[in-house]
């Protein structure tokens, strides 16, 4: 296998880097990010995250030059009232793909918030926008919401939380095999963020928490297009076994990732470590 990593896990890791755990400093991670972006494993990384705080406050722009093309993914820690300031704001020459924000608290109803969101997905200097909703209340009338948005046009899409600093942020594997079959019944696209660090579910020491893996929902995700139910696609979910999930991903590595736009990691190195340990990236280089 050459170096080049497969079509099926283009852009897969976006650079949380400033985001718990890891929690990098601003300069650190925009650094960091620029070896990323230099390297090998290039098509593998994502925009670098960024709270829009930092930009409204200025602390992004004086480690950036116009001149290298930025490309960010602002992230909406001021809530949905802060954003459009945080996108008048960008230094010059960054260019922001993806706006993402919360739209309501676990147990609150999405709607009233995802209604605010989509008057920020009419401007013309969004690319997408990734409206993050919690896996309770009112979720099913939201994505109907988001789906009716993308047919008029709207560049939106949905994210969902797969971990955290509590155990309540962690979704059992029936609920995100739920949610995943909601998005492929919707043909509609979904990022993921937080826990995905390694490639296998796993009993994570440091947290006490069970992870899910990246190549469980990689997996899970080919099957949920494939036609997969929900049961199949929990079954996926659940495997601490690589075994079973590395052939529906070796056999699709030629293809376009459906539906899983990729998902936020403040490690980079990481989830390519494992890709690596699996067979599914040769790097011909000691990472």
């Amino acid at each position: 296998m050459s170096t080049q990593l497969p079509r099926l896990l283009a852009g897969l890791v976006d650079d949380a880097a400033v985001f718990p755990p890891g929690s990098a400093p601003l300069p650190e991670a925009v650094t960091a990010h620029r070896r990323h972006r230099t390297s090998w494993y290039a098509d593998l990384v994502g925009p670098l995250l960024v709270p829009a705080s930092a930009v409204t406050g200025r602390e992004l722009h004086p480690l950036v030059d116009p001149a290298e093309g930025l490309v960010v993914g602002l992230i909406g820690d001021t809530g949905l009232d802060g954003l459009s300031a945080a996108l008048a704001a960008l230094p010059a020459g960054v260019t922001a793909r993806q706006v993402e924000v919360a739209v309501a608290k676990r147990g609150e109803d999405p709607l009233p918030g995802l209604a605010e969101l989509l008057k920020l997905a009419d401007r013309s200097d969004v690319t997408a926008v990734y409206a993050e909703m919690p896996l309770t209340f009112g979720l099913m009338g939201a994505l109907d919401a988001l789906v009716d948005a993308r047919a008029a046009g709207a560049p939106v899409a949905a994210k969902f939380r797969t971990g955290g600093l509590a155990a309540e942020l962690f979704p059992t594997p029936a609920e995100l095999a739920a949610v995943i079959c909601a998005c492929r019944d919707r043909e509609l696209p979904f990022k993921l963020t937080a826990g995905l660090h390694h490639a296998v579910r796993h009993l994570e020491p440091e947290t006490g928490f069970t992870h899910h893996g990246f190549a469980n929902v990689l997996a899970a995700t080919l099957a949920a297009a494939g036609g997969a139910d929900v049961g199949r696609v929990a079954e996926l979910l659940t495997a601490t076994d690589p075994r079973p999930l590395l052939q529906p991903i070796e056999a699709g590595l030629d293809a376009a990732r459906p539906l899983w736009v990729g998902y936020g990691s403040c490690s980079i190195l990481e989830p390519l470590t494992d890709l690596i340990r699996l067979g599914l990236v040769n790097g011909g280089v000691q990472v």
